[in-house]
Parts: structure tokens; C-alpha cells; sequence
């Protein structure tokens, strides 16, 4: 682990110009420096870099971020590697603090079964490369299946001879340990301790980390005769665990990134065929059905995902299975649909690239609208069948986590079956609902479980030590009539108004923070003492007692004082939010302080408005919008409440609380302005 005041002093040292200087040619344009972004295809400058800031932004693609961002987006290096690559830039050492015993024995075993894995790729390949039987089997099954040496070559194809010892005895010359042999399925040991190979007679694909190291094989036989299974894949282990890996991730991330795209096929010669053609943005599930962890694999380099089926029906009915967890992690999901009888693997020795990239953009439609497609002819004009449709596709909106995403769905689909969009919107919600309280028992069955393991002793109530907190649970609307609220258990809806205020105000903080508030004598916010903007804030909202409700945000805004406190600069500060180790706060800062879109008019108006100025007129009245709308949700709830009560003297109080609340809601939109 590296000591946090070395990277602090690795960040102070790194300069953004001079960082991304060793890989992009800049020049100078003002306060900035521009050049054609490395990360897309373009003729025309839209990359900018701002030593002010010390941020990067192609006004192109989107990519963003910091030095450090920099060079783990254009190496591939994790966080850790990419400071160690800057300390040695600038010469800065970098001595890592010790580590548990524990812990030095897993990484030691860790790093003991990819150099087992690693030597076993090495063997496979010399084997299909130098021996006869690799020659003349393994080769020649590669051949046959369109894959030039080039290919072969570059994704480490190789051949597992027939005698069940020959890997085993080369690993033990080679000096590798029985126990990494066995532990990574390389081996595998009978009752009586004899030791084989486990992958024999069978040609090898072997599956790569997404940082380019082998970690997995599979093996498929070459036999017609049923009792040899098709594939026998590598067990899981410490550094493989097949729900979390693609297949072809090593080789496609960067141009997944590039397009910002990536494409999902199911099998490795499906992947190796589309790279060989030219489409190397493809990854594979490697035939199971896809999971959480792979998805968000994917959402590293992309959020738009187009997935290509066999066209046959089983391809038809795959279409619709697995896609519930791609919707509900927040890609944004397209079909592709070959022609019958057809995979990916076929129909790329049948085209040429730009075929198959025309039939691609001509084919791939949006989930939603495929899935409606195909519903509505089964259904016909069967009115129930076509209510049952309504409903399936609400339910699958509704798995839709963005709001906005959500609410173009629902107006889309209410045009198309000509129906009410609060109808659309109220089945949405009960669902969302339903999704939040299973979400929460959930949560709670597992605070229950890991109790209960921590204490046994003393039933499932006390709290274990190494419960993570409360999940955050999706912000559903209050406007809709029908809403069923549950009344127990720890649900936390944030109202989307609340949030947009919450995040003008970490902005203030973020990008102002330190600077002065100049009110005038004649301001009711005047004082002797001059206050910062940090301050001004931070007091305002413990005097009226509140904390923001997105998790984010608060841990960002708890991040910022701990910095502040420590009397450092803002863009000191700036700079530390934006590369912390938490990826939670440096995707909120880094949101905050990169500007999305040049806008002509926001300069202009900076231009015309001093800065000092800008923050007297609207850091107050920011805090007082924000007042209101948690006022404004405090009313809401207590209304819920209050349709749910039957006790008319709790009901009387309850009228009294929502008064008052009236009351202070009044007063402070009084002081904004409003009517």
C-alpha cells in the first residue's frame, strides 16, 4: 500500500501538461493547450488540457479527468500502477507500507498461480507450434476454422497433447509446486495420488485478465464421440472466477473505449472470428448467461452495449433472457439478430468487414423497441395479450435506473399503444417499489447473516463488524396518486429536485470553497469576521440541522472538510478529491469540476460578472432553495403518513407538524422571491 502522504506528494509533483506531453502532441491555445484526442479519431483539435485545473477533456468522445486518470485510461494501468509510474517520472520513491502476513501470503499465492497459468499458455503454444501432433491436429483445426497464424498467434491459441503427463512433467522441471498445479485445475489428483493433466488431446484458448495476464483455459476436444464433453473449462481459483471475466476483454477494451461500444457475442471463436475481420470492440460471456460482475466489467470502458444472436429461435428467446441485469445496471442495450441459422463466427468468413458493419448499424435496434416488436406478433389483436405486453414492458422500463432514461421510455411506449402515460407511469412505480423493498430485505438478511456469524453467541440483533452501510435505494416520484408506500423498514427516497441542489452546493464547495463571501454592510448575511464560501455553507446547513441525502455527495462533501481543515489550497484540494483513492469521491468531484460542454454564453456572462460577485448573489439563495425543497419533502412524507393513519389524535398532531412546516416553507420562499 502506498503511504498516502507519497501520493499526495506524487500529485503535487504531477503536471498535467507535462504528463500527457510524453504521449499527445499539445499546443498552445491561451491559459490552454490542445491537440487531436488520443482516445477517438479525429481530423480536428477537441482536446483540451488545463494546467489551472490540471484536468484533460476531449470535447469529442467526453473522455476527462487527471493526470493520474490520464495514464490509467491511455495505459490500462490500475490506480496503483499509474502512481507508480508517475513516481518514477519524478523521481519520487516509493516505499510501500507493510502488509499482514495474511496478506502477503495471498498476494504471494496470487501471483504464484498466474505464473503457473502464464507458463502453462507458453507450454500450449510451443506444443501446437513445434510438435507433430500440434501440428497436424490442433493447427489444423485452427485452420479449418478461417483463423490465420496471425490470430493464433496473438490470442495465444495452443494444443494439449493426448498423454496425460507431459504438462505435469514439464512443470515440475521447470520447478512449479504440485499444490499451484492442482489449485489452478492445470492438474488434477485421484484417490490413489496419481497426478494428470487435466486438459489432454484438446485445443486451447486461453482467458486473459482484463490487465493482458492468462489467468484461465478452456479446452475443446476435437472428438465426435459424446462421451468426450465439447469444452472443459479451467475451476475457479483466487485469480479466475468466470462470472467476473470476457473473454476477448484484453484485447477489445481499448477500442470498446475508443467507439465507446462494446459488442457481445457468446463463444471464443465468435470473438476471434470479428476481431480477425476488423471489429475488435467484441467480448464474449463465454456461453453462460451474463452476470452482475461482467456487466460492470464492461461499464469500465462503456455504457452501450449491442448484443448479436444466433437468428434461430433459441437466439430469439435468448434475446430476451439476461438482459434484465444489463437495463438495471444502466447500459444502454441494443440487439443485433443474424440471419437464421447463422452465428457470429459464420457470418463473419461470409462478409467483409464493411458488410458486416453495415448490417450491424442496418439491424441493431434498441431492447425495448425489438422486444415490443416481437411481443405484439405474438400477441395479435387479442386485447388481453396485449395488456399482458403493456405490462412486460413497463416492468423492463422500470429496471431502467435513470429517471430521464425511464421517462422517454414511457412517453415512446405510451404513443405507441396510444394509452395513458400516467398509466405507464403507475405500473413503473408499484413495480420500483417492489424492487426497493426487496431490495431492502435483502440488505437486511444479510446484516442478519454476517451478525449472526460475528456474534453467534448473541443471536442475529447485534451489529456485526463488517456490515457495509444502508444501500441507497432509487429515487421513485410522489406525484402519482397510486404509489404503496411501505410504512417499516429503512427506506430512503431522495427526491431528483433535492439532489440538483444538493449538487449546486458541493459545486459552490468544490470549485469556491475557500474563496471569500464580500457581502455588503447593508446584507443581512454581512459580518466583521469575513466568512468563506466553505463555511457559509457548512454552517448554514448545521444550523438547520441537515446532511445531504445522496450518499455521494455527502461523502464527497465530508472528503472536502477533512482536506479544508488541513488548510489547504483549493486547487490543491480540487486536485486531491479528483484523484482519491475512493473511486465514489473521485467520480463525484471529477463530474463537478469537469466542465461537460464549452459554453459561450456561461464565458461571456463570467466575462461581465465578477467571480466574488457570482457567489454573494447565489450561494444564499442556492441554500435557501435547498431549505425548501427538504421542507417540501418533509411535507410529502408526513402526507403519506398521514392517508396511512387511523388514530385521530396522531392524526391531529401530525396536521399540526405539517402546518408548522407550511409555515417555514412560506417564509423561506418569501425570502427567494416566489409567490
Amino acid at each position: 500500500m502506498i503511504p498516502q502522504e507519497t501520493v499526495n506528494r506524487i500529485l503535487d509533483l504531477a503536471q498535467i501538461e507535462d504528463v500527457i506531453g510524453d504521449f499527445v502532441t499539445l499546443k498552445r491555445a491561451g491559459a490552454t493547450y490542445k491537440a487531436c484526442c488520443p482516445f477517438h479519431n479525429e481530423k480536428t483539435p477537441s482536446f483540451v488540457v488545463s494546467p489551472t485545473k490540471g484536468i484533460y477533456k476531449c470535447f469529442g468522445c467526453g473522455k476527462s479527468g487527471t493526470a493520474v486518470g490520464f495514464v490509467m485510461e491511455h495505459e490500462s494501468l490500475s490506480y496503483v500502477d499509474a502512481l507508480k509510474y508517475l513516481a518514477k517520472k519524478y523521481n519520487v520513491e516509493v516505499v510501500e507500507t507493510e502488509v499482514s502476513a495474511e496478506e502477503i501470503a495471498k498476494r504471494q499465492r496470487g501471483e504464484s498461480l498466474l505464473l503457473v497459468s502464464e507458463f502453462a499458455g507458453k507450454f500450449f503454444q510451443d506444443t501446437l507450434w513445434t510438435t507433430d501432433e500440434g501440428q497436424t491436429i490442433g493447427y489444423q483445426y485452427f485452420r479449418s476454422r478461417g483463423l490465420t497464424d496471425e490470430t493464433i498467434r496473438k490470442y495465444g491459441l495452443g494444443w494439449a497433447p493426448a498423454n496425460r503427463t507431459t504438462f505435469l512433467e514439464k512443470a515440475r522441471a521447470a520447478g512449479y509446486k504440485e499444490e499451484y498445479l492442482l489449485d489452478t485445475g492445470l492438474c488434477k489428483q485421484y484417490e490413489d495420488g496419481r497426478i494428470v493433466d487435466n486438459f489432454c488431446d484438446r485445443a486451447m484458448f486461453p482467458i486473459h485478465s482484463a490487465s493482458g495476464r492468462v489467468i484461465a483455459f478452456g479446452g475443446r476436444t476435437l472428438h465426435k464421440d459424446p462421451k468426450f464433453p465439447k469444452y472443459v473449462n479451467s475451476k475457479e481459483t483466487e485469480i479466475y472466477v468466470k462470472s467476473k471475466s470476457l473473454y476477448g476483454i484484453y484485447f477489445a477494451k481499448n477500442e470498446i473505449s475508443r467507439q465507446d461500444k462494446c459488442i457481445l457475442v457468446e463463444g471464443y471463436l465468435d470473438v476471434l472470428s470479428m476481431h480477425q475481420l476488423g471489429i475488435t470492440n467484441v467480448v464474449a460471456s463465454s456461453g453462460t448467461s451474463l452476470t452482475v460482475e461482467q456487466i460492470r466489467l464492461i461499464k469500465r470502458f462503456t455504457s452501450n452495449v449491442t448484443i448479436i444472436y444466433d437468428g434461430d429461435g433459441a437466439g430469439i428467446k435468448a434475446a430476451l433472457r439476461g438482459i434484465d441485469l444489463v437495463l438495471k445496471e444502466g447500459l444502454n442495450v441494443k440487439v443485433v439478430l443474424l440471419p437464421d441459422g447463422q452465428d457470429p463466427d459464420d457470418f463473419s468468413k461470409k462478409h467483409t468487414l464493411e458488410q458486416f458493419q453495415e448490417y450491424i448499424a442496418s439491424n441493431e435496434q434498441d431492447f425495448i423497441n425489438f422486444k415490443t416488436d416481437l411481443l405484439l406478433d405474438e400477441a395479435g389483436t387479442d386485447p388481453l395479450k396485449r395488456a399482458n405486453l403493456i405490462n412486460e414492458i413497463a416492468d423492463t422500463i422500470a429496471l431502467m435506473p435513470d429517471p430521464i432514461t425511464r421517462a422517454v421510455y414511457i412517453q415512446a411506449t405510451a404513443v405507441r399503444f396510444e394509452i395513458d402515460e400516467h398509466i405507464l407511469t403507475n405500473r413503473i412505480n408499484k413495480v420500483r417499489m417492489k424492487m426497493i423493498e426487496e431490495e431492502r430485505k435483502q440488505w437486511e438478511r444479510e446484516k442478519a447473516r454476517q451478525q449472526a456469524a460475528a456474534m453467534p453467541d448473541q443471536g442475529p440483533y447485534p451489529v456485526g463488524p463488517d456490515m457495509g452501510p444502508e444501500p441507497s435505494y432509487p429515487e421513485v416520484p410522489y406525484d402519482v396518486p397510486v404509489i404503496e408506500v411501505p410504512q417499516t423498514g429503512p427506506i430512503k427516497i431522495e427526491n431528483k429536485y433535492v439532489e440538483a441542489c444538493e449538487r449546486e452546493l458541493l459545486g459552490f464547495i468544490l470549485e469556491d470553497g475557500c474563496s471569500t463571501l464580500e457581502f455588503e454592510a447593508e446584507s443581512k448575511y454581512y459580518s466583521e469576521e469575513p466568512i468563506t464560501v466553505a463555511d457559509f455553507i457548512d454552517a448554514t446547513l448545521a444550523d438547520s440541522d441537515l446532511v445531504f441525502l445522496n450518499s455521494s455527495y455527502d461523502k464527497t462533501y465530508e472528503a472536502f472538510f477533512e482536506l479544508y481543515q488541513e488548510g489547504l489550497p483549493q486547487n490543491v484540494i480540487s486536485q486531491r478529491l479528483m484523484n482519491s483513492q475512493d473511486e465514489e469521491i473521485a467520480a463525484v468531484a471529477k463530474e463537478i469540476l469537469i466542465e461537460k460542454y464549452e459554453i459561450t454564453v456561461k464565458n461571456y456572462e463570467q466575462s461581465m460578472t465578477a467571480r466574488s460577485t457570482v457567489l454573494v448573489m447565489f450561494v444564499p439563495k442556492s441554500l435557501l432553495a435547498y431549505q425548501c425543497k427538504r421542507v417540501d419533502l418533509d411535507i410529502q412524507e408526513k402526507m403519506k403518513l398521514l392517508a396511512s393513519m387511523q388514530d385521530q389524535d396522531a392524526m391531529e398532531t401530525l396536521l399540526k407538524e405539517i402546518q408548522n412546516l407550511n409555515k417555514v416553507k412560506t417564509r423561506l420562499n418569501n425570502e427567494l422571491g416566489r409567490v
